[in-house]
Order: structure tokens, then sequence, then C-alpha cells
């Protein structure tokens, strides 16, 4: 054997030595180890593989919340009409959400359509009878309709379900007032101004019944 041969020989053992050494360490990549995310919502692949991509979806608006989004912003720019148009299309995928139904009901007051407006109150109170807004923003309605007895009977379930809301009894006060009971309006008023001292109609209303 020739010198050359003895070295090819001595490197081919060294080769397969190595390679089996390698083989039984145990050091060679585990799959899940080595490219196992460090936090849940790491991403896997990225750019490279897409098709690799493993993170958490983000959470996106329900088709409700995008709708009442959108009739808060067109209500901000005024635009009553496209407010009501997603209200309306809210109210065809859910006709008893009372988010919709209380921006319902005050859309058509400010349209002046006080029977709509009626109608939404009533339906998120026979969804919920303890809603003290519902019933307070009824009493209004009603009083609009001159249906004042049993405005002023909401009026009251407001203050009992909700006693230290100062706007109730504002509300109230002003129903009385439009009545011709000065002296059952000026109660309300202090009693809303005692409750809200920023309420300065309150205060002017006091001043004006106590001359």
């Amino acid at each position: 054997m020739s010198i050359f041969q003895l070295l090819l020989l001595v490197l081919a053992g060294a080769v397969f030595y190595l390679f089996f050494k390698q083989l039984f360490s145990g050091d060679y990549p585990k799959r899940g180890v080595d490219f196992e995310a460090k936090l849940p919502n790491d991403q896997l692949g990225g750019i490279n593989r897409p098709d690799k991509t493993f993170s958490a979806p983000s959470t996106l608006p329900t088709r409700m919340e995008q709708l009442l989004k959108m009739a808060d912003e067109a209500v901000e720019k005024g635009d009553m009409l496209e407010a009501k148009k997603a209200i309306q299309s809210a109210l065809i995928i859910d006709k008893n959400n009372i988010e919709a139904l209380r921006r319902s009901g005050y859309l058509h007051i400010e349209l002046e359509e006080y029977e709509d407006a009626k109608e939404s109150y009533e339906r998120i109170l026979s969804l919920d009878e303890n809603d003290d807004v519902a019933h307070d923003s009824l009493a209004n309605v009603l009083h609009k309709l001159m249906e004042n007895e049993s405005a002023i009977n909401h009026h009251k379930r407001a203050i009992e379900l909700d006693p230290g809301y100062a706007p109730h009894y504002f509300n109230y006060a002003n129903t009385l007032y439009d009545l011709g009971q000065n002296k059952e309006a000026l109660e309300m008023y202090q009693k809303a101004y005692e409750l809200d001292g920023s309420l300065e109609e309150a205060q002017k209303m006091i001043m004006k019944l106590s001359e």
C-alpha cells in the first residue's frame, strides 16, 4: 500500500468517525424545538414562507359594531339620515340590540319622528324594564305626543330606578313646567342642580321660578 492510499484510508476513517459521533450525540436540530415560536403570537415562516405563518389572527370588529360606529360618526357630522341608514341596517341584523334601538330612538327624535321614537324606546323596555334611560327618553317622547299622564309615570319610574342621576329630574322638571305645574317643576330643578352643579339651565330655571 502506497503512502497516498494510506492517507486516503485515514481520512475516510476520520470522516466516518465524525459522522457517527454527530449522529448519536443528539446535537442535530430537533423538530419543534429549534424552530419553535418563543411567544404565542410569534410568526413562523414570515416573508420567505408565508405559507408557514401561524400567528394568532387579530380580532376584527363585528358588523354590528361597525354599523354603530358609522352611525355615531354620522351624528358627529350632523348627517342624521346617514346615521339612520346605518342603524336600520344594524336592526336588520338584530332587531333586539339595545344599543341600536337606543340610537334609533334618538335619531327619530332628532328627525321629529316621535311615533317611531316611541316604538324604539318601548321595545327597549320590553327587553329590559329596568332601563332607566329608556324610561326617561320615552317620557320625553310621550310629552311631545301630548300623552302627558304616561310621560309623568315614566319620568317617575326613571327617577325610581336611578335616583342619583340629575338629568332624570331635569327632564321631569321640563315636562312639569310645560304643564304649568311650576311649584313641582321648581322642586325637580332644585334636585337636579343639587346633584349636578354644572346644569346651568337648571340654575336659570330655579332663578326664574323663584322670582
